[in-house]
């Protein structure tokens, strides 16, 4: 009996810590030998297609055809595979959120978010470091990807403008090169809503020296700065949001929007979408036992990525069928496994 994707994603939601072929043997009692699940990972090639072929119901049955006012989210994170042989593909990677380098598969994804109906993942990369380079700093040889993660991005926006409507994408300051902001608004005809670093050069119209943001005097907090970006031509907007640190420090986020039109209060609401992509990445790490496969080389491991975030897809159809999220469906699911040990327990020591 041949393995199906759709068994093994299910698998992956059942044990969503470590994912084995013994163990999905086991699980589903024998009904096949583990080899064939280790020929479902060395035979199969899972990609962005895969992803697509299932969040497409979902988005036809969702989302009516012209109806644009669903976001697409960029992001990139980093699985921890701290025990795992290095290679291309389990590298080491840079994470800003923690200050260092860790050792893990670093992922990009382009979420489309529809209200709180939708969250799906449409394309993802996943980074490879396979050309060599001295690295000045560090004064020894390394490993780089051949591309930049803003060149993918935009090989992966291209793709997604011809699967949803959309007006808007929202992503952090990584993403936010010149480059990027020409591809969207002359190529793709749509909009980009980017936080910005505070060191940005910019320039403020009726001016003739560009200025790092964090150089301008205060403006309003509620009123959007019309500017020019360096190595982008056309105006654009800035905002910027004052917030109170638990230290009681000050921070400030700089945003920038290429659509004219928008106020203050609605480009800032629209980039609160984006905290999506934070749940996506959770959710994907805690419930598809996304880093719990021993697979050894890189074909595999990939497939399992894959087959993962297709679990991931899986479970965003069950929270739009039964309401709640995915940690309230895999709490009861949870509950239930737990009754049933329970019960058999109980059967065994009666």
């Amino acid at each position: 009996m041949a393995v199906t994707l759709s068994q093994y994603t299910d698998y992956l939601l059942s044990t969503p810590k470590y994912a084995t072929a013994t163990g999905m043997s086991r699980a589903y009692q024998g009904a096949f030998p583990h080899d064939q699940v280790t020929y479902l990972l060395t035979s199969s090639y899972f990609d962005s297609r895969t992803l697509w072929k299932a969040a497409k119901p979902l988005i036809r049955k969702t989302v009516a055809a012209g109806d644009d006012s669903g976001v697409l989210i960029v992001d990139d994170s980093i699985m921890d595979q701290p025990h795992s042989e290095e290679n291309a593909l389990v590298n080491w990677h840079y994470d800003h959120t923690r200050g260092r380098a860790v050792k893990g598969i670093n992922f990009m994804t382009v979420l489309y978010s529809y209200g709180e109906q939708l969250q799906l993942p449409l394309q993802v990369h996943l980074v490879e470091k396979t050309e060599s380079y001295f690295n000045k700093k560090q004064d020894k040889w390394a490993l780089r990807s051949k591309r930049t993660k803003n060149e993918h991005l935009l090989d992966m926006l291209r793709v997604c403008t011809g699967q949803v409507d959309f007006r808007y994408i929202l992503a952090d300051s990584w993403f936010a090169s010149a480059a990027t902001f020409k591809y969207i608004t002359r190529e793709l005809g749509k909009h980009a809503i980017f936080a910005l670093k505070s060191n940005r050069k910019v320039l403020v119209e009726g001016t003739e020296d560009y200025v790092s943001i964090d150089q301008l005097a205060d403006w309003p907090e509620q009123q959007p700065l019309r500017v020019r970006l360096n190595g982008y031509s056309e105006p654009v907007l800035i905002v910027r949001q004052v917030f109170k640190n638990g230290d009681g420090s000050r921070g400030v986020l700089y945003l920038v929007c290429t659509d004219l039109t928008l106020d203050w209060e609605q480009i800032t609401t629209l980039y609160k979408k984006r905290w999506k992509v934070e749940v996506y990445h959770k959710s994907l790490k805690q419930h598809t036992a996304l880093a719990g496969s021993p697979t050894k080389n890189i074909d595999t491991q990939s497939n399992h990525f894959f087959a993962a975030i297709a679990a991931y897809i899986k479970l965003e159809k069950m929270r739009l069928l039964l309401g709640g999220n995915h940690f309230k469906i895999m709490s009861a699911l949870t509950d239930i496994a737990v009754i049933a040990t329970l019960n058999q327990l109980q059967n065994l020591t009666a």
